[in-house]
């Protein structure tokens, strides 16, 4: 949905490693906002993002408008039942209708062999796979590690509005994440460990969740205005995983220094 940052290049970068022709959508999609405000306020740069995908080895990027996805009398609406429920699914109602349908499009349009996500939109991502396995999509969905701030936040298209302080009090997440994860290797409650960590900040869900058979805790509070959303996969190899990533980005982000 544009704001392109280095958690969307990490996949552009898996992506040229894969194939042969790489195509990013460019799109805010308005069906999957349940909240009017948050739509107006969602940041919108597609010059920025074309020079940034062009720079991480897009070949094509396909920006439609709004009226070329929805034309008037648009009437057709994919909705994918199991993963959607719950956490986003409750708190985001039709959230994920418009995730799947705007997937389901897209995928129909570019006819792509292999489609990349961040594991940061954990339970979109179950989505869209069981959407595609239902649908006997010829589709791949590869699901890439989570991109993190060398203080461990999550890069989000929404860290752009968040202030210093609020920017200081979102490195709970990250936190409240490792609290969870170390307390589930060690035989224990992850979510209560993760909820003592996160203290007095706002949650909308802390949870433990299986999205497509792996076994994850999932994140979402409210830093001031902003509210964010982040989970770790609890398993030791994910997570070393992820680290790696990280200590990637973190580096490439020093050599630019």
């Amino acid at each position: 949905m544009g704001a392109l940052h280095e958690g969307h290049t990490a996949l552009f970068r898996v992506a040229r490693q894969e194939c042969q022709v790489v195509v990013a959508s460019l799109f805010v999609n308005p069906t999957q906002f349940n909240d009017a405000n948050d739509l107006a306020a969602y940041p919108r740069d597609e010059q920025h993002d074309v020079r940034v995908a062009e720079e991480a080895g897009v070949d094509y990027v396909f920006a439609p408008g709004v009226e070329e996805m929805y034309p008037p009398g648009y009437a057709t609406w994919v909705e994918v039942e199991g993963p959607s429920r719950g956490l986003e699914g409750d708190f985001r109602p039709g959230h994920f209708r418009g995730v799947a349908t705007v997937c389901l499009k897209l995928f129909t349009i570019v006819g792509p062999h292999k489609a990349y996500f961040g594991q940061k939109d954990a339970q979109q991502a179950a989505v869209v796979k069981r959407m595609v396995r239902d649908l006997n999509l010829d589709l791949e969905i590869r699901v890439i590690p989570t991109i993190r701030e060398a203080d461990g936040l999550a890069r989000s298209s929404r860290n752009v509005r968040l202030s210093p302080v609020e920017r200081e009090q979102a490195q709970a997440i990250n936190r409240a994440l490792a609290a969870g994860l170390a307390a589930y290797r060690a035989g224990q409650d992850p979510v209560i460990a993760a909820r003592a960590a996160l203290r007095d900040m706002e949650a909308d869900y802390v949870a433990v969740a299986d999205f497509d058979g792996q076994p994850t805790l999932a994140i979402a509070v409210r830093v001031g205005r902003i509210r964010l959303i982040d989970n770790v996969p609890l398993d030791s190899e994910s997570m070393a995983q992820a680290r790696h990533e990280t200590l990637v980005v973190e580096s490439a982000k020093g050599d630019r220094r």
